[in-house]
């Protein structure tokens, strides 16, 4: 039997991750004279690596693992369903116990009348199951024009060629010629860098109304759906001014266009509220959702969708689908993560306990001389590194310059905080105590001392013209 360890030194495991290995947004090259730091073993919100240090995880892996690390329930589950039924597909007027019990929960927990779900195997799939699902919606009531897909500017909604085209980064629609057609993008609600002298109710507004002036653009008749997520994720942990969502919400609704809300990152209790829906009182028509349905133990995403939108496309086949589609073992673990999200009460500890603490702690962050922003809803966070607190200006350095060397600070004390252009941000796993959020906020704090000092010393603390 193969089993897989960690039996060899560091420096071999790295030569062969360097030999066959691409990894995702990496400069592989870059990466292999570097050295690739190795993964071992993680329990609660902590890793260990290969040279046996222990890590801080304050990006919950990949905004994923809200339950923390070494839930023995999950891989029992896993191994249970294995064994009974490993894999079965939903195709063929064919279904299994797994995919009905996950549906019939999630039905139970999501907002208003989202009561279906088609399933996929994250977050990226996910939102190309949405972008065929309100195109075939308008065809089949009779309005086969509205094909247009309006998104934000640094949105981030996966790497496929149709969720990637969704997104706004401009350094991945760089690199293949997105975004496909009939997607179009509006500014984000991003205050702190574009916000000018208009207070944050007057610029979130005024963000808001470009999507109206957008529809009006392109004519309502071939608008299809809004998407965005309820904080901006990857792009920064952009929280939006409190008038941007409700604005929004009413233009959707006036205009009859669809709401796509990407909850990837948001949902199963990141907010403080199962959803970000309901944290900033949504309505979605289709809700994006993947990561924290499973805390990331097993891949599994999906679309849920209202009864208005399923039961249009109910009518006919909807020729669409993945070999993975509610996948028995995924959906099986799945259904052990939110039992334990239901159980242990982890959406109330974030609500009335670790994002209470957590803001305490991360807003003290507002005073050093680095800093110039902080934001935080729930357990996600971010701040906003300056070389000036008078100003909201950009570094001169080109933008992540300076972020990349206070992550590297975090990397070299042990803590996981990502740097997305010149913020810091963090997700850590909802599970995290007080204890753990002093021990994220010492090491935070040092790295910030750390890179201030580095940045200063290589004369990169001057602010942009």
């Amino acid at each position: 039997m193969n089993k897989i360890t960690n039996h060899m030194p560091t420096a071999e495991l790295q030569a062969l991750d360097a030999a066959h290995h691409m990894h995702p947004f990496t400069a592989n090259h870059e990466l292999a004279e570097k050295g690739v730091r190795v993964i071992t073993r993680a329990n609660g919100v902590r890793l260990t690596d290969s040279e046996g240090r222990e890590i801080l995880d304050a990006m919950a892996g990949l905004w994923c693992v809200n339950i923390g690390y070494g839930r023995d329930e999950l891989a029992e589950v896993a191994h249970r369903q294995m064994k009974e039924l490993p894999y079965y597909n939903t195709f063929f007027m064919s279904t299994h116990v797994p995919a009905i019990a996950l549906a019939d929960k999630l039905a139970e927990l999501a907002p208003g009348d989202l009561n279906h779900v088609f399933f996929a195997s994250g977050g990226s799939e996910a939102n190309d199951t949405n972008i065929r699902l309100v195109r075939r919606y308008w065809d089949l009531m009779g309005k086969p024009d509205k094909k247009v897909i309006i998104s934000r500017k640094n949105a981030y909604h996966g790497t496929s060629v149709g969720s990637a085209s969704l997104g706004g980064m401009q350094g991945m629609h760089a690199q293949g010629g997105l975004p496909i057609p009939d997607v179009v993008h509006i500014n984000q609600p991003y205050w702190y860098l574009e916000g000018g002298e208009m207070s944050p109710e007057e610029f979130g507004i005024a963000r808001a109304r470009e999507l109206e002036a957008k529809i009006d653009e392109l004519g309502e008749g071939r608008v299809a759906a809004f998407i965005a997520e309820p904080i901006q994720g990857a792009g920064g942990v952009i929280v939006p001014p409190e008038s941007y969502w409700p604005e929004v919400s009413r233009i959707c609704a006036e205009r009859d266009i669809l709401l796509i809300v990407d909850e990837v990152i948001t949902g199963f209790g990141r907010t403080g509220n199962w959803f970000g829906s309901q944290t900033y009182d949504l309505k979605p028509d289709i809700m994006t959702i993947a990561k924290g349905l499973s805390s990331g133990y097993a891949p599994i995403g999906g679309s849920l969708v209202s009864d208005k939108v399923a039961d249009v496309i109910g009518r006919e086949e909807f020729t669409h689908g993945y070999t993975y589609s509610g996948h028995p073992v995924a959906a099986a673990v799945a259904l052990e993560n939110l039992r334990i999200i239901e159980e242990e009460k982890i959406v109330d500890h974030v609500r009335d306990e670790a994002a209470p603490y957590l803001a305490e702690k991360w807003h003290q962050l507002a005073d050093h001389p680095f800093v110039g922003e902080t934001k935080i809803v729930g357990m996600m966070a971010s701040l906003a590194l300056t070389a000036d607190k008078s100003v909201r200006k950009p570094f001169e350095a080109p933008a992540g310059t300076v972020g990349y060397m206070v992550r590297e600070r975090c990397f070299a004390n042990n803590l996981i905080m990502r740097h997305v252009g010149d913020r810091m941000v963090i997700s850590p796993p909802l599970v995290m105590t007080k204890s753990d959020i002093d021990d994220l906020f010492e090491r935070a704090v040092k790295s910030l001392d750390e890179g201030y000092a580095n940045v200063k010393a290589a004369g990169l603390l001057k602010t942009a013209g």
